[in-house]
């Protein structure tokens, strides 16, 4: 079965929900595997990691994926690649095509820029996230972990609250929630804000933006703050972290009204006593961690398919 369009993965907006289900089935086969076996699935093929962006979670996480499925893995430092001499992207990926790789995992800071790539060569890419507009395999492995905890998305009352305004996560996410029959609310800074247009009524998403912080939290099964992107805030879009904090900044007296079984998510990385306090950081309703587990799972789900379809 095909889970992705011409053997890439771009966005989860190309995915049914049987694609996606078929990929938390395949995540879920990986990891009970512990043997040496998982090496056979990919044995003989090449993987590259083309990141334009600093990332340690992700990057980690893909390359660690390929090589448990006995793929060789390649990454490309651009800071000595011929990307600093002036190269342009398309060259650099049809130089990497003549190469003959099998897979390219792809970060790139302009949006859009994976589905260039695959335009334009012949091989399968996969969206390591694009600028400020997708992040597919974060959203998988978000999936993967809420219904591993509540079992299922459907009817869930999901609160993703924060920098939604610079969140590539926050938009896979709301595609990927809602087309597993969430209920979505977002909550934000109105500075900071995604506003409602007709790109989320074309995707028929089940989305509620709410300028009440308790409104977004009351009665939720899962809570989601994001990361406040400090790299991202040249403009001054808020006055201060402190004043971030208080107003946005998740914490145990926050979360009170939430349902008991409430879990705490995060895409990472973290900063403790900003967007979350370091109690519930690390506190049992946590599952930050867990996702980190379970990305390496959906990330080995995806290469193995991916290069299982490519043969």
């Amino acid at each position: 079965m095909n889970i992705t369009r011409n053997k890439s993965l771009l966005d989860v907006d190309q995915l049914s929900e049987v694609h996606i289900q078929s990929i938390m089935n395949e995540a879920d086969k990986l990891s009970n595997d512990n043997t040496a076996s998982t090496k056979k699935y990919t044995s003989g093929k090449s993987v590259l990691t083309l990141f334009y962006e600093n990332s340690t979670r992700t990057r980690t996480s893909f390359e660690l994926a390929a090589k448990k499925l006995g793929a060789d893995v390649i990454n490309i430092s651009l800071g000595s690649s011929s990307v600093k001499k002036g190269e342009s992207l398309l060259n650099t990926v049809k130089t990497l095509e003549a190469m003959q790789f099998d897979l390219i995992i792809v970060r790139h800071s302009d949006a859009g820029a994976p589905y260039f790539i695959s335009r334009n060569i012949d091989i399968p890419v996969i969206n390591a996230g694009d600028g400020l507009h997708a992040h597919p395999t974060q959203t998988l492995l978000d999936i993967y972990t809420i219904q591993k905890k509540l079992g299922t998305l459907k009817n869930k009352k999901i609160s993703i609250i924060g920098d939604i305004l610079h969140s590539r996560v926050a938009r896979s996410n709301i595609l990927g929630f809602s087309k597993l029959g969430a209920n979505v609310y977002i909550n934000s800074p109105k500075t900071l804000s995604l506003f409602k247009n007709k790109f989320f009524e074309q995707k028929n998403s089940r989305v509620n933006f709410v300028d009440d912080i308790d409104h977004a939290i009351e009665n939720a099964d899962v809570i989601m703050p994001l990361r406040i992107q400090l790299e991202r805030q040249e403009q001054g879009n808020i006055p201060s972290l402190r004043e971030y904090s208080k107003y946005w900044g998740i914490n145990e007296e926050k979360i009170k009204i939430a349902k008991n079984n409430v879990i705490i998510m995060h895409p990472g990385p973290v900063n403790e006593g900003v967007e979350i306090s370091s109690g519930l950081v690390h506190g049992d309703k946590s599952q930050i961690n867990l996702q980190v587990e379970h990305g390496l799972y959906i990330r080995m789900a995806i290469i193995k398919t991916i290069l299982s379809e490519a043969k």
